[in-house]
């Protein structure tokens, strides 16, 4: 399956929907952690964002075949 992409590179692919998946997965755990939190600290909303972002930016690692 390939989609285009909005800024006109490389169109998806299935291991970039992996990826997203991924750091779909991180978002959904970590807001299921601080929604049950009065305060949550900046560090660890740093600390999310940078592993969203690893997700994102590291080249996905696709399984022999």
């Amino acid at each position: 399956m390939k989609i285009e992409s909005k800024r006109g590179e490389q169109p998806m692919t299935d291991s970039n929907e992996a990826v997203i998946a991924d750091a779909l997965a991180v978002i959904d755990k970590a807001l299921a952690e601080m929604l049950r939190r009065e305060l949550v600290s900046t560090g660890e909303v740093a600390d999310l964002l940078l592993d969203v972002r690893t997700l994102l930016t590291h080249p996905a690692t696709t399984a022999p075949a």
